[in-house]
């Protein structure tokens, strides 16, 4: 039998700026989280921590960032994700995020699947879900942001076998109380260990938070800069699978026992309420919106041939 030894995972919750790269910060919050926390094995930043925003600073990656990136995480021998970055590749855009492993390794990558439309505008979606193997600790998956609001997005990373989610965030809106019991939602139903890390400033507002399988807050961040070293034991979460949420419910069982029993989600099934809710856009003044809605209904009347 594989012993699991206990894990050490620091989020890292800094000011970002949207104007010049923020790496020479992340480098030295680094250096600061190890000589603080040297028993850390891996460190987590926030979305877009690297360069801000904006696509306008779109790496490519494999690239320069990614490169800095892997030399601290060998550097200082952890795991290290370094939130996200624009990748930009063959024209188009993509919100991604790197893992790396302590040998300056990088094991995996992950485009965000869901970009905050229509705010994120000019971002392709990914396509693939991410988990990957620490040895003789366990499966961790990532997502990233808005990805969270998407149960299927978590729940998909779980049947896969994935105990810890990684989700950096870059969250300044006034939905971040949402966003926390989002999370204590995805930790709870998913019986998993979740870190949410978002950023400062241009980067987000802050209030990070980790969750434990049974939803409970472990950390909850406040709105300054912040290292977290968080110590979490895999364990946990085989026996929260095993026996239940709080030896009560057991979601991860019963969704295996009705897994072919959610017909919404063929193509074949009537979307039609779905359908009438409008399109993606931002949301406009009520006279605007009115509007937009008659010249919908005054195209859809017209012949297949003018459309």
């Amino acid at each position: 039998m594989t012993n699991i030894k206990p894990f050490a995972i620091a989020g890292i919750q800094m000011r970002t700026s949207a104007t010049h790269s923020n790496v020479e910060m992340m480098n030295l919050k680094l250096d600061i989280t190890m000589n603080l926390y040297p028993w850390v094995d891996m460190v987590v930043f926030s979305e877009l921590c690297g360069y801000g925003p904006l696509t306008y600073y779109a790496q490519d990656v494999p690239g320069p960032f990614e490169a800095a990136m892997q030399a601290m995480a060998k550097k200082h021998r952890i795991w290290l994700l370094p939130g996200s970055v624009f990748e930009k590749k063959d024209n188009i855009i993509y919100n991604t995020a790197s893992v790396i492993n302590p040998a300056g390794e990088v094991v995996t990558r992950y485009r965000k699947m869901f970009p905050f439309y229509p705010y994120e505008v000019g971002v392709t979606p990914g396509s693939e879900f991410c988990v990957f193997d620490i040895p003789n600790v366990g499966r961790f998956g990532v997502t990233i942001c808005y990805d969270m609001w998407f149960p299927e997005t978590i729940r998909t990373l779980t049947v896969m076998g994935a105990e810890v989610i990684l989700h950096p965030t870059m969250t300044g809106t006034i939905d971040r109380d949402i966003e926390l019991s989002i999370a204590r939602a995805m930790a709870t139903v998913n019986q998993c260990f979740f870190f949410d890390v978002n950023g400062l400033d241009a980067g987000g507002s802050g209030r990070s938070v980790v969750c434990g399988p049974d939803g409970r807050v472990l950390h909850q961040a406040g709105a300054t800069e912040e290292i977290f070293p968080i110590e979490i034991d895999i364990e946990r979460v085989k026996r929260s699978r095993e026996l239940g949420v709080l030896r009560l419910g057991q979601p991860l069982k019963s969704f295996r026992d009705h897994i072919g029993d959610f017909t919404i989600y063929s193509k074949d099934a009537d979307h039609s309420y779905l359908e009438s809710l409008g399109p993606l856009i931002k949301p406009q003044r009520t006279d605007e919106l009115r509007e937009l809605r008659k010249k919908e209904e005054n195209i859809s009347h017209l012949p297949n041939t003018v459309k």
